[in-house]
Order: C-alpha cells, then sequence, then structure tokens
C-alpha cells in the first residue's frame, strides 16, 4: 500500500499493468483516470494511485473527483452558500462521521456509561410515553431520582480513527447534543459538562452551562442542548461528555431530569447547520 511509483522507474510490478512492460505510464484523459478512481475505494486513490505519477496525483489532488464522489456517495451540504476550501477532508470527515457516544439511548441498559452519582432510587432506565422527541425512533430515556445522578463517557479520538495529526492540523469541529426533559409534575434540574482533554486528560476547551431548572406543573417539553468545540488548539485526544440531574421536590422514585440521544461528533465546519450555541429555552437560564 505504501509503496512509491514513478512514470520514470520500473513499472512491472504493478498490478494494474500486465506482463513486463517497463516504458512510460500511458497517457489517459483526466475524465477517464477520474472515473476509475471514483470505482476505487478511497484509501487506494490516496495511498496508491497518487504516488504512481504527477499526472494521477493531479487527478486524486483535485477537487473535482471528490466532489463527484461526494455528490455520488450522498454526502451533501448542509448549506449550498457555504462551501469547503478541501473536498478530499470534506469528503473523509463526512464518510468518517458518527455518533461517538455509546448507547446513547439507553438500548443497552447502561452499557458503555460510567455512573458518577447515583442518588436516591439512582438511575433508571425507562420508555418515552405520549411526549416523544423529535426523532420518533428513539423509545427509551434514563432518568433521575430525588439526589444527584451523573454518568459519562471518555472518548479515546485515536481509537474512534482521528489520528492526532488531523485533530492538531485540521482541528475539526466537535459537535455536542444532548435531550433533556423534566415531567410535568414535578419540578427538576439538568446538568452538562463537555470537556476536550489532552493526551494527559487535562482540559483544554470546556463546556459547562449554568443547571437548568424547571418548575413543578410544566409543559414537559424535551429540549436540546447544543455546542460547537472550535478552533481549540493542538493536542486534542480524548473528549469527555458528562450529564445529569435531579428532582427538586425530593420525591422518592424516578420524578428527576430525563436524557437520551446524546451525541458526539467530529466533523467538518461546512457539514452542520448553524443554529444559535445555546437554545432559547436554555439562554433565559442564563
Amino acid at each position: 500500500m505504501g509503496q512509491s511509483y514513478s512514470a520514470q522507474g520500473n513499472l512491472s510490478n504493478m498490478p494494474c499493468l500486465p506482463g513486463k512492460y517497463t516504458g512510460p505510464v500511458p497517457a489517459v484523459p483526466f475524465e477517464i483516470l477520474e472515473e476509475i478512481f471514483l470505482n476505487l475505494p478511497p484509501q487506494q486513490v490516496v495511498c496508491v494511485c497518487r504516488l504512481v505519477c504527477r499526472e494521477w496525483k493531479d487527478v486524486v489532488d483535485s477537487d473535482s473527483l471528490w466532489r463527484e464522489r461526494c455528490r455520488r456517495e450522498g454526502y451533501n451540504l448542509c448549506d449550498t452558500k457555504r462551501l469547503p476550501k478541501d473536498w478530499r477532508l470534506f469528503y473523509f470527515l463526512r464518510r468518517k462521521r458518527r455518533n461517538l457516544l455509546k448507547n446513547s439511548r439507553a438500548d443497552e441498559s447502561f452499557n458503555g456509561w460510567q455512573i458518577l452519582e447515583n442518588g436516591g432510587d439512582k438511575w433508571k432506565i425507562d420508555t418515552v410515553g405520549n411526549t416523544r422527541l423529535p426523532d420518533d425512533t428513539v423509545q427509551k430515556y434514563f432518568v433521575t431520582s430525588y439526589h444527584s445522578c451523573k454518568k459519562c463517557q471518555l472518548i479515546d479520538l485515536a481509537k474512534e480513527g482521528y489520528k492526532p495529526s488531523l485533530m492538531d492540523e485540521v482541528q475539526p469541529d466537535i459537535v455536542i447534543s444532548d435531550w433533556y426533559a423534566p415531567r410535568f409534575d414535578c419540578g427538576s434540574l439538568y446538568e452538562i459538562c463537555v470537556q476536550v482533554l489532552d493526551k494527559k486528560k487535562v482540559p483544554i476547551q470546556t463546556f459547562s452551562p449554568d443547571t437548568v431548572y424547571f418548575q413543578q406543573w410544566n409543559d414537559q417539553t424535551w429540549n436540546q442542548m447544543t455546542h460547537v468545540f472550535k478552533d481549540y488548539g493542538p493536542g486534542a485526544r480524548f473528549i469527555r461528555f458528562t450529564h445529569g440531574g435531579s428532582d427538586t421536590q425530593f420525591w422518592a422514585g424516578w420524578y428527576g431530569i430525563r436524557v437520551t440521544n446524546s451525541s458526539v461528533e467530529i466533523c467538518h465546519s461546512v457539514d452542520r447547520e448553524l443554529p444559535p450555541e445555546l437554545p432559547s429555552h436554555v439562554a433565559n437560564h442564563l
């Protein structure tokens, strides 16, 4: 994979050329080369094809190749007025994009989560009722009790496929989302803290908004907390996601804040919507 070839060197070992041909690489129109590369695995295009000769390198480095690859694979822009400067980078970040949190919808009990505080009658998992989230596929949530309940996950970026060189040089956006809601008949509070950490797990940047309080007899609407880490500097190696809360009436059982469908995603700056940094519901509490 990593071996380099040149048009002037011996090409007899190249798998795409039969026999003992040792002459220069035949001239192939740009459009034909591009179509060939569009049908090869993207890693092979970058790690092998790009090293063959200058002509092939120019095709692999062209915006048109990766823009077309995005189109064919359905990686559309959120806003056509905001175009990436590097379509190849956009393609690979978009291809890799996913939720880095495990079991964010409570489908696998508490697997993947570290329980930090388990007050009152402890954390519990319940089923979404009549007040559904915007995403109808979410069926369960985590619910807190009458003393503080908090849980967290630590994301190792290297293990998730995000190399130190990418995090240091590109510093892609880190997009945070969390859904939370009170019960209508009980007051509650919601807390979240998300940190970008270096290799020693020392915080580089922290998102920790003020605690959100809900009064008793509320509309029990689900709310989304969002934040984007950007321009955080070199050294990002881990992300720690922590959230939770409690009820404020100290009722036995599970009348506290509910949380579900949490997410941490790494993406290109043009591969996301541009909502306010905090929803209006939260802004009213700051």
